[in-house]
């Protein structure tokens, strides 16, 4: 009998992850998708991992794209990780945004980011896993917006 993904998604919820946005860019549409199923996958060679569910609409944007930034999102930025969670169009016009190597759009007040080139994809489950080459990166000072029991969480204070 296979294991009732209900029950995986309740368990999983235990495991609190930090909160990004990752962009794309087409031609001049920009694209973002609120994304925990992130994590750092090698130093040498630098490589991130992004994973999409096939059926989601980003999934054929970072494909076509070939490029993502993956922004990690400040206690603070938790109306921007509303904003991209949903589907439908991504809305960053009010957004400060900038580009570094591939052109994906970086956040200016993300707590951190990374713009990646998209190296390698592999399939699991219903998810590709979109493995990114790290080209450009910075991080600053703060608090990070945390995801736990299917909410959002911060850290405790000192």
């Amino acid at each position: 009998m296979p294991f009732d993904p209900q029950e995986q998604r309740r368990i999983m919820g235990k495991f609190a992850t930090g909160v990004t946005v990752a962009s794309t860019r087409t031609g001049d549409d920009t694209w973002g998708m609120t994304a925990n199923a992130v994590t750092s996958l090698s130093l040498d060679p630098p490589l991130v991992l992004l994973c999409v569910a096939r059926e989601a609409q980003s999934h054929a944007k970072f494909t076509e794209a070939g490029f993502f930034a993956l922004n990690i999102l400040s206690a603070d930025q938790q109306t921007i990780s509303d904003r991209f969670a949903f589907k439908g169009p991504k809305d960053f016009s009010d957004l400060e945004t900038t580009v570094a190597e591939t052109g994906a759009p970086v956040l200016t007040d993300a707590l951190g980011w990374v713009d990646c080139r998209i190296v390698d994809t592999v399939t699991a489950g219903d998810h590709d896993m979109f493995i990114g080459e790290i080209v450009a990166g910075a991080a600053k000072d703060g608090q990070p917006l945390l995801y736990f029991a299917g909410g959002y969480s911060h850290l405790a204070a000192d």
